[in-house]
This record gives C-alpha cells, structure tokens and sequence, in this order.
C-alpha cells in the first residue's frame, strides 16, 4: 500500500512532503482533493530500494533535494513535462540509467546526479540554459550528455570525467 503526505502551499496546490510504502512501481497523485501536486519534497522516496519505476504526474513543476537517494533498482524515470526546477542532490546514488530532461527545465543544480554509478545517457531539454559544477559528479558510466549548442555546461560538471558532449 502506498500513502503519501502533503503540505498546502500558499498558492493553493500542494506539496508531497512524505511517502510510506514498500511497492515496487509507484505513482504519484496529481492531486490532493481538488488541488494540484506541485512538488515533490525533500527526500520523499529517499532509503526505498524496493522501488523500481515512479510515475510523476504532470501537474509537478519542482522536485526537491535527496528525492531518490539509495533507490538503487530505480533504473529509469520520465520526468514531468512541467519540471521547471530541479533542486541539489534529487538523483543521487539512485540505479538510473537514462534520463531525458524537460524543455522547461533551465538549470541542472550541483550534486543533481552525484554518484549514480549507473547513468549512461542524459538528453537535455531545449530549454536547458546551465549545467552546473558536479551535477555529474561521480557519474562512472555516463558516455552520453546530449544538449542545445547554446547550453552552458560547467567544465567541472562531470567532475574529473571528460565527456564527448
């Protein structure tokens, strides 16, 4: 069984601040009563390594720090068409192995995928302006970073892994 926990946000819609549960596959509501979920709180599914796929509706424009940490058999996720904001640290140590990133989405933060031994692939959104310092950090496996021409990508993004990009 699954059950989440929400916090109401100023503007109306809400925010998951909790999650318990031991499925494999989840799904996050896209509302609460009959407000939308827009974000998804710190360290939600942090410590779940039962988890193996999250559906996150589309109603969610921001993810929080620590989302995924240790969700090692979480091997892929399509994220929101909505995400405009990622915060530090949301995928880290996780089994993720490919992941495309949102239009909406402009910056990728440090730490976003720090140690995810697993990622291989990362295509980015049109709307990616930055990729900041160590958002790759600790990535061993990634051989494919695939984005705009005008997108700023930090020289020590993928810390002391050189990347065809």
């Amino acid at each position: 069984m699954q059950e989440f926990f929400y916090k109401p946000l100023e503007d109306g819609t809400y925010c998951i601040t909790g999650y318990t549960g031991d499925e494999a596959h989840v799904t996050i509501p896209d509302s609460y009563g009959r407000a939308p979920v827009t974000i998804i709180g710190d360290g939600v599914f942090s410590g779940h390594g039962e988890i193996e796929s999250v559906h996150i509706p589309d109603t969610v424009t921001d993810m929080g720090e620590f989302i995924f940490d240790g969700c090692d058999k979480l091997t892929s996720l399509k994220l929101p068409r909505a995400l405009s904001s990622l915060w530090g640290y949301t995928f880290v140590r996780c089994g993720i192995e490919e992941i495309t990133l949102p239009d909406h989405l402009v910056t990728l933060p440090p730490f976003a995928f720090k140690d995810c031994k697993n990622l291989k692939k990362v295509v980015c959104g049109k709307g990616l302006k930055k990729v900041y310092a160590w958002a790759f950090g600790g990535c061993d496996n990634l051989t494919q970073f695939i984005h705009a021409p005008e997108t700023q990508v930090s020289d020590q993004a993928f810390e002391s892994k050189e990347l065809n990009t």
